[in-house]
């Protein structure tokens, strides 16, 4: 435990405990926004607003993506010059219309529009959900503590992709899934505004200066981790294509299963399975990289999510998706919160949120990319040849951390 002179702060889980179970929750409403979109947004696009192609049925995706990534570059700067709390509210105030416009939205351009509230929403909200659990909790348990974060979002876009689409199948594809959406909202900005404090002290604390230092120098701190840094650039690197792959599951796969007249609850189940075991298993793979070291759970998990996409695209039916979208969870949980914690290892305190903006630029980049690229090649070629070309670059991806990074796990 470290403790400041003169005050109340103290890093640690178990000192911080309230305030850390407190953020674990608006961490599953923050996922909870983009579960009430896993199943249905897709389904939308071709069923109600009849989209011909792949690539203008992605459209939201590539919206969704490229405002998220630069969301996340704002997020993290702001976090360190305002606090994390005033950016976190700020996030949910941008978020409060999305379910509305869903459930009103007379064409497809009103879905975009919907995405990109949506991607600022969530790019606000989860970086600093992420950066206050780091604050909290100092460097001795970060795995945990961001397997922990993971977990709560991506547990709950799981139950909420499989809700909206038991909804749908007894509902319709609107209003009913969507009214989920709208209490989530609510109760994210309520909960935050009331309850969250603020937690920029405890980075203060540990990087042992009087406040953080706002002046980023952003240009050279980007070149540093994108490119000079071999473990931070790896990392980036990586968290695009994880994402990218994460853009062919949400945005391909719904139309995909439909086609293949899998009815649409079974679709909420499959677009539920993925993050559910992602989101369960990411407690278990943060905490392990804290013990064995974040480089090899990082290579092994972008391996097993390539084998996994590589056995969605050679197979059809309920039963084998479903067994493929497990073992792609399984791979993303030894990859997620790894990743994040390499940022961490890696980011000086007085500077962490900036350079884990830069990370989140990149990595969210990837639903932009993703949806670019399996749009493009599903309407060229076909959708199958899409999912497997994203399984060779999800391999090559963790070919690429092998060789660049290097163990960044703090051995005391």
């Amino acid at each position: 435990m470290a403790t400041h002179s003169g005050s109340e702060i103290t890093l640690g889980l178990r000192e911080n405990a309230g305030q850390f179970a407190l953020l674990v929750g608006v961490s599953a409403l923050v996922g909870g926004m983009v579960g009430q979109e896993r199943t249905i947004v897709p389904l939308l696009g071709v069923q109600f607003f009849g989209l011909s192609t792949a690539t203008a049925a992605l459209s939201f995706l590539v919206a969704f993506g490229l405002t998220k990534a630069v969301t996340n570059l704002v997020a993290g700067a702001m976090a360190d010059r305002v606090g994390r709390k005033p950016v976190l509210v700020a996030g949910w105030l941008v978020g409060l219309p999305v379910p509305f416009v869903l459930i009103l939205a007379p064409d497809w351009s009103w879905v975009v529009a919907a995405n990109v509230l949506l991607g600022i929403n969530q790019g606000l909200t989860w970086s600093t959900t992420v950066l206050m659990k780091i604050d909290l909790v100092g460097p001795r348990n970060r795995g945990l503590a961001l397997g922990l974060n993971e977990a709560s979002g991506y547990l709950a876009v799981a139950l909420i992709a499989f809700l909206t689409g038991l909804i749908a199948e007894a509902a319709g594809l609107r209003p009913a899934p969507f009214f989920l959406g709208i209490a989530i909202v609510g109760l994210g900005f309520g909960v935050s505004v009331l309850f969250v404090h603020e937690t920029r002290g405890h980075a203060e604390l540990e990087s042992g200066a009087a406040k953080l230092d706002a002046d980023h120098h952003w240009l050279r701190l980007a070149w540093h981790s994108t490119v000079s840094d071999r473990s931070l650039s790896a990392a980036c690197q990586a968290g695009l294509v994880n994402n990218l792959n994460d853009a062919m599951a949400w945005g391909l796969l719904p139309i995909v299963q439909a086609a293949a007249g899998i009815p649409i609850a079974q679709i909420g189940l499959l677009a539920g399975a993925y993050p559910a075991t992602w989101g369960l298993a990411q407690v278990a793979t943060g905490a392990l990289s804290d013990r064995i070291g974040r480089k090899r759970l990082i290579v092994a998990g972008m391996l097993a999510q390539a084998l996994a996409i590589a056995l969605i695209a050679a197979t059809t039916g309920f039963v084998p998706w479903l067994l493929a979208a497990i073992g792609l969870g399984l791979g993303t949980a030894m990859v997620y919160p790894t990743l994040l914690a390499v940022v961490a290892d890696v980011a000086e305190p007085r500077r962490r949120g900036a350079v884990t903006g830069v990370y989140r630029f990149w990595r969210d980049l990837g639903f932009a990319a993703g949806a670019i690229l399996v749009g493009l090649l599903a309407d060229r070629f076909d959708a199958r040849l899409a999912i497997l070309a994203v399984a060779v670059l999800t391999a090559a991806s963790g070919l690429i951390v092998a060789v660049r990074m290097r163990e960044t796990r703090p051995t005391s």
